[in-house]
């Protein structure tokens, strides 16, 4: 048997994008808190995780995200508004939102979700909110207030727009430097 493929369905930035987003990073390294930081080229915003599946179910997946991708048109996303999971004052889960393009993606989300659930995945049991991941808090003994106020002062940053035109799916493979990201497949959105 094969071993399984930790998969994901997501969104990509433009390089423009992804270059402010470090700059946001840089400033919340101020902090005293220990964060495992997205690496710049893993920045992206995740649709739905899977989880490990098997090799001979990709297809599947693809198949599934392509049947959603063409009923959703392309539009363009504005990634802004820093935050954290679960709240402000006990990050988590350090985040970037989406401001314009929200609606979009939601409706690409439950589109997704929806026709892997019809091919035998799990539907997602929490509520979606479109994000990209920054980082993940590792420990926070210290220096939570500080990462707290430096998030609230940067609640309306603004990374830039990007066109989505497509929905990608990525597997992950665990290395020693970190997660390393191959897009398995790029489905573009064809909706009017």
């Amino acid at each position: 048997m094969a071993k399984p493929l930790r998969t994901f369905v997501a969104l990509e930035i433009s390089d423009a994008v992804r270059q402010r987003t470090l700059q946001l990073i840089e400033q919340l390294r101020r902090a005293q808190v220990e964060v495992k930081w997205v690496e710049a080229e893993n920045l992206h915003l995740t649709l739905k995780f899977l989880g490990d599946v098997d090799p001979l179910e990709l297809p599947e997946v693809c198949r599934a995200v392509e049947k959603a991708a063409v009923g959703e048109a392309p539009f363009r996303m504005q990634l802004r508004g820093a935050g954290a999971f679960p709240s402000l004052d006990r990050p988590r889960i350090l985040w970037l939102g989406v401001g314009v393009g929200n609606e979009q993606v939601s409706e690409l989300f439950e589109r997704i979700d929806q026709t892997l659930a019809e091919a035998g995945f799990a539907p997602e049991s929490r509520k979606f909110h479109p994000h990209m991941t920054l980082g993940r808090i590792r420990r926070a003994f210290k220096g939570v207030s500080d990462l707290a106020d430096l998030l609230r002062r940067r609640h309306d940053f603004e990374a830039g727009t990007c066109d989505v035109t497509q929905a990608v799916v990525f597997v992950s493979q665990l290395g020693r430097g970190g997660p390393r990201y191959e897009a398995v497949a790029r489905l573009p959105l064809r909706g009017t």
